[in-house]
């Protein structure tokens, strides 16, 4: 299978010249792309000098992570597409494992490695970990991660196993599958979109996997900071979005005013904390979501009452109320 790697960068010159090595050094059998989402930095040139053997794919504008490899992407004829963030360290034979899994199961669409911490190695990286799932009410988490629980990696993933989504800052799919689904979401802009993305694969009778064979390194929190209001912003109004247009019709109002009631206590307990800055970013995602609602409606995906897109209700209750702080002790 012919495999291209694509990064996409924003003004990231640091994070090119920290990690771009590692992949050039472990990807040989592949093309590398950076794709370049109107830098105003030095990123291009450095490439330039520094990597000729890298292809460069410069976007028009800074459109985000979902529209930045949108547009990238269509310029590619690859079989296996890997999107890779700018801030992942690859590892010694980290592609084959992965590109086995492919080949094994056609159906098989879209594969993520294990991905652990850069900052601290033993242990697994918040995006990702080591596959991902979401509950009745869109929440995410994964094998490895429980909202701010992070586990340690004892080998206890070492698996191949089927997953709901795969982290997008390393993610394998299949060009033909990315392109039957339109690719990402444009209006999630940033965070999410990899969930929708997954979701939107498995209505069409895909299987998304996991594989521990291989790994790497995530720095995490390069672009955005967990902490920043956007990032709460992001992900409160695009778990909303994911819901309206992924869930079957008979449940999704339901469904999506309970997730909503779910954030209006997050919000309060910003605000009680005294920080304010996240509970406007609650006020903020949803005000901006009933602004969508219309638009996000006439993207449903009626074949999405066809799977079962959960299998715990509440992870939201079984954290915080049963205190089942790692994936193990909640199957």
């Amino acid at each position: 299978m012919k495999v291209a790697i694509v990064i996409l960068n924003w003004n990231g010159k640091a994070l090119l010249e920290q990690f771009l090595p590692s992949v050039t050094q472990f990807s040989t059998e592949a093309n590398i792309y950076v794709a370049d989402n109107a830098s105003g930095d030095y990123s291009i040139g450095f490439l330039q000098k520094n990597y000729p053997e890298v292809k460069i794919i410069q976007n028009k504008e800074n459109g985000g992570y979902a529209k930045g490899y949108n547009d990238a992407l269509k310029q590619l004829s690859e079989e296996i597409l890997i999107l890779l963030n700018s801030d992942i360290e690859v590892t010694k034979n980290w592609l084959h494992p992965i590109v086995e899994v492919f080949s094994k199961d056609s159906k098989t669409a879209a594969v993520q490695p294990k991905i652990l911490d850069h900052k601290n190695k033993s242990y697994f990286e918040y995006a990702g970990a080591a596959g991902g799932f979401i509950d009745k009410y869109g929440f995410p988490y994964c094998r490895g991660r429980i909202f701010e629980t992070i586990e340690e990696d004892k080998g206890q993933y070492n698996d191949e196993t089927e997953i709901f989504w795969a982290s997008g800052a390393c993610l394998a799919v299949r060009n033909a599958v990315f392109k039957e689904v339109r690719g990402f979401d444009e209006d999630f802009f940033a965070h999410q979109e990899e969930i929708d993305l997954c979701w939107r694969i498995k209505n069409l009778g895909y299987t998304i996997k996991y594989t521990g064979k291989s790994c790497v390194y995530h720095v995490g929190g390069a672009t955005l900071d967990k902490m920043n209001p956007k990032k709460t912003f992001y992900n409160f109004r695009n778990s909303l979005f994911m819901l309206v247009k992924n869930l079957p019709k008979e449940k999704m109002r339901k469904i999506v005013f309970q997730r909503m009631v779910l954030d209006g206590i997050a919000g309060l307990k910003f605000l009680f904390q005294g920080d304010f800055r996240h509970f406007l970013a609650v006020l903020k995602a949803h005000s901006n979501f009933y602004g969508s609602f219309s638009k996000m409606n006439k993207k449903r995906i009626e074949k999405s009452s066809k799977i079962k897109y959960y299998n715990i209700k509440s992870i939201v209750f079984e954290y915080f109320a049963l205190k089942k702080t790692t994936y193990k002790k909640l199957i």
